[in-house]
C-alpha cells in the first residue's frame, strides 16, 4: 500500500481509537444508591427550616404551622390531562405526583408510564411546592408553609379547562389564594393572591422549591450528558452536576448553596436524561436563582424567589409564575421558547458542538415527520450529510487515485534516496508540485465527520426522538444496543445472554455491529495490503476491533456508520475508477485469506 493510503488509514483508525477508548476506560458508573432511611423519613425531617428560602437575608423559618399534615395522607386534587395525570397534596399545596402518559419505563407490553414527580415518602421523592417567605414583623405561622394544610376552594380536578384555587389564612390574618392551571402538554401556571385585612402593613416575598431527596434513581452519570441543575439566567446557561452541588460552601443555615440575580429573565430547576421540572417566572421578573444541597438529608433543592412585596393595609398583591414539568419534546420545547420562555430550547443539552448537533437535529426531526420511521430517517440523514461532503470527497479520492499513478516514480525517489530522509522529503515534494497533487487532501474528509459523529451520536444519545423508536424486525429501540447476540445464535439457542452492565456484555454481538465490521472490512479491501507485516496485521483487524467496540453502542448510531460505511464504498470506488483507477476488490480479499509465507 502506498505511504498516502497507509497514512489514511492510520488517520482513521487513530480517530476512533481516540473516541473509543475513552468509552472503554471511562464507562458510566453505577447509580449513587439512596441514602438509607431517607425515603421513609418524617415530613418533619424532611423538610427542615435550612430548606426555606430567605427574604432580604432573614431566614424564612418553615415551622409546622397549627394546621399541618403528612403529604401522602392529606386530601388530593386530581390532575387529568391528555398527556398527564397526578395530583396536587393540599399539605403545602405541592404538585407532588405527576405520570407522563406518553411513555412507559420500557417497550415491554404492559410497562408502567413514566413517573416523573412524586410524594414524600415514596422512593427518590420529587415536587414542586410554592409559599410567601415573612418579612419583618411576620412570622412562619402568618405565612403558609411547605405543610401547611390548604382548602380546596374550587375546581374538582386540574385539567387544561378546569382550573383549582386553593385558600389558606394564616395566623395573623393574612388572606391567601393559589390558583394552579395546566394546559395540553406540559405548562403548570401558579397564581399567589395574598390580601392584608390588617391594620399594618407587611413584607412577604413569594417562592418557587422544586426538591429533590437523592439523586435519580436511572441517573446516567455519563460525561456526553449533563444530568442535575440547570439554570438560565439574562442569556447565559449554567449546568450543574449534583456533585458540584454537593461542593458547594454551607451557607448561614448549614446548607450548600449558591445564589445568584436574574435581573429579567430566565429559569431555573432539574434536568434529567428525557424530562425535566422548571421553575420560570414571567418574563422580565427579576429573581433570585438558588442551588441548594441539604447534605443532612441529602435534599437537592433549586428556588426562584421573586422581589419582597409590600402589601398595605386592605391591600391585595398577586404573583404569577410557570412551572414546565415534563418530556423534553422538541416541539413543546420550541413552542415554550416562542411564547417567551427564554433560551428554553437550551434546555436540551446539545453539547460542544452545538452549532452542529442542533441543525442535524432538526433535519433528523424533519425527515422522521417525512418518512414515518426513525431508522430509515437516520440512513436519509447519511444521504443527505454524504451529498453535502461529496465536492471534499471527490477531490481526496482524485488526489488518491492520482498519489496512485505515481506510486512507481515515488518508489524510484526511495530507491534514489537511501537512507537520506531530506533528500527523500525534497524530491517527493518536487513530485507532488509538479504533478499538483496534495497529499493532505485525503484527510479532510476525515477530520470533518469526526465531529459529525461526535454530533449524531449526541443526537442518538441524547434526544427523545429516538427513545423508544423502533426500525423494523427486531429493532424495537434505536436508542439501545442490538439486542440479539451472536452467543445464542441470535436467539435460536435457549441460552441467555450477557447483560448489558456485564464485563462480557461487549462480546454479545448482535447482527448491526456484525455488518458494521464486514462493511468496514470491505471498504478496506479496495486497496492492497500494507506491504509491511505489521502495518498488514494492524490493518486487517481495526474492522473487527471496532466491530466489539461499537458494538454496545445506540443502535441508531450502527445503522448510521453501517449507511455511511457503504455509502462512502460506492462513492470511492466510481471515482477511483472515473480516474482511470480500477480497485481490485476481489482480487484483494483473495489475498487476505492467502497463507503469508514465512520471514526467513
Amino acid at each position: 500500500m502506498d505511504e498516502q493510503n497507509r497514512n489514511l488509514i492510520l488517520a482513521t483508525a487513530l480517530s476512533f481509537l481516540v473516541i473509543l477508548v475513552w468509552f472503554v476506560l471511562f464507562p458510566p458508573p453505577e447509580p449513587t444508591e439512596p441514602v438509607p432511611g431517607a425515603d421513609s423519613a418524617s415530613i418533619e425531617e424532611q423538610l427542615a427550616p435550612a430548606a426555606a428560602p430567605t427574604v432580604d437575608g432573614e431566614a424564612a423559618t418553615a415551622a409546622p404551622s397549627s394546621a399541618s399534615s403528612d403529604a401522602v395522607e392529606a386530601p388530593r386534587i386530581g390532575i387529568e390531562t391528555g398527556r398527564l395525570d397526578g395530583s396536587i397534596s393540599l399539605a403545602g399545596g405541592r404538585i407532588d405526583t405527576l405520570r407522563l402518559k406518553d411513555y412507559r419505563e420500557t417497550i415491554d407490553e404492559g410497562s408502567p408510564t413514566v413517573s416523573l414527580l412524586s410524594p414524600v415518602g415514596s422512593a427518590n421523592a420529587y415536587y414542586a411546592l410554592y409559599g410567601w417567605a415573612p418579612g419583618g414583623g411576620l412570622t412562619a405561622n402568618d405565612v403558609p408553609g411547605p405543610r401547611s394544610l390548604w382548602t380546596q376552594a374550587s375546581g374538582e380536578t386540574l385539567t387544561p379547562d378546569t382550573p383549582v384555587r386553593l385558600t389558606w389564612t394564616g395566623a395573623s390574618g393574612l388572606q391567601f389564594t393559589r390558583t394552579i392551571a395546566v394546559d395540553a402538554d406540559y405548562m403548570f401556571t401558579v397564581t399567589q393572591e395574598v390580601t392584608n385585612p390588617t391594620g399594618t402593613a407587611v413584607s412577604l416575598a413569594p417562592y418557587g422549591i422544586l426538591a429533590r431527596h437523592g439523586q435519580p434513581a436511572d441517573l446516567k452519570n455519563f460525561f456526553i450528558l449533563h444530568e442535575g441543575a440547570i439554570r438560565m439566567g439574562d442569556g447565559e446557561l449554567a449546568e450543574i452536576d449534583y456533585g458540584d452541588m454537593e461542593d458547594y460552601e454551607p451557607d448561614a443555615r448549614g446548607a450548600r448553596s449558591e445564589t445568584i440575580a436574574i435581573e429579567e429573565n430566565g429559569w431555573i430547576g432539574f434536568t434529567d436524561h428525557y424530562w425535566m421540572a422548571t421553575l420560570i417566572p414571567q418574563p422580565g421578573t427579576p429573581f433570585r436563582a438558588s442551588a441548594k444541597y441539604i447534605d443532612t438529608r441529602n435534599i437537592y433543592q433549586t428556588e426562584a424567589v421573586l422581589p419582597t412585596q409590600t402589601l398595605e393595609p386592605g391591600a391585595t398583591t398577586a404573583v404569577t409564575t410557570q412551572l414546565f414539568a415534563g418530556a423534553k419534546e422538541w416541539e413543546s420545547i420550541q413552542a415554550y421558547q416562542d411564547a417567551g420562555v427564554e433560551g428554553f430550547e437550551d434546555s436540551i443539552d446539545w453539547g460542544w458542538f452545538f452549532f452542529l448537533t442542533k441543525p442535524i437535529f432538526q433535519v433528523l426531526h424533519w425527515l422522521f415527520l417525512l418518512i414515518g420511521n426513525m431508522g430509515w430517517a437516520i440512513i436519509g440523514l447519511t444521504l443527505l450529510i454524504k451529498a453535502i461532503l461529496f465536492p471534499l470527497a471527490y477531490k481526496s479520492y482524485v488526489s488518491m487515485a492520482k498519489m496512485k499513478e505515481l506510486q512507481p516514480e515515488m518508489e524510484k525517489i526511495k530507491e534514489r534516496s537511501g537512507d537520506d530522509r531530506q533528500k527523500l522529503q525534497q524530491e517527493m515534494m518536487a513530485l507532488y508540485k509538479k504533478e499538483k497533487v496534495n497529499p493532505a487532501a485525503g484527510c479532510l474528509p476525515i477530520l470533518l465527520q469526526i465531529p459529525i459523529f461526535f454530533s449524531l451520536y449526541k443526537v442518538i444519545f441524547v434526544t427523545l426522538d429516538l427513545r423508544h423508536a423502533p426500525w423494523f424486525g427486531w429493532i424495537e429501540d434505536l436508542s439501545a444496543p442490538d439486542p440479539l447476540s451472536i452467543l445464542n445464535l441470535f436467539g435460536l439457542l435457549p441460552y441467555d445472554t450477557p447483560d448489558p452492565g456485564s464485563l462480557f456484555f461487549i462480546f454479545s454481538l448482535g447482527v448491526l455491529p456484525i455488518l458494521l465490521g464486514i462493511s468496514m472490512w470491505l471498504q478496506q479491501k479496495l486497496n492492497p495490503a500494507p506491504t509491511d507485516p505489521t502495518q498488514a496485521m494492524i490493518f486487517a483487524w481495526l474492522p473487527w476491533v471496532f466491530m466489539f467496540m461499537l458494538g454496545t453502542f445506540a443502535s441508531g448510531l450502527i445503522v448510521y456508520w453501517i449507511a455511511n460505511n457503504v455509502i462512502t464504498f460506492a462513492q470511492q470506488y466510481m471515482i477511483m475508477r472515473s480516474q482511470g483507477y480500477t480497485p481490485d476488490l476481489f482480487g484483494n480479499i483473495r489475498a487476505s485469506f492467502k497463507k503469508k509465507p514465512k520471514a526467513e
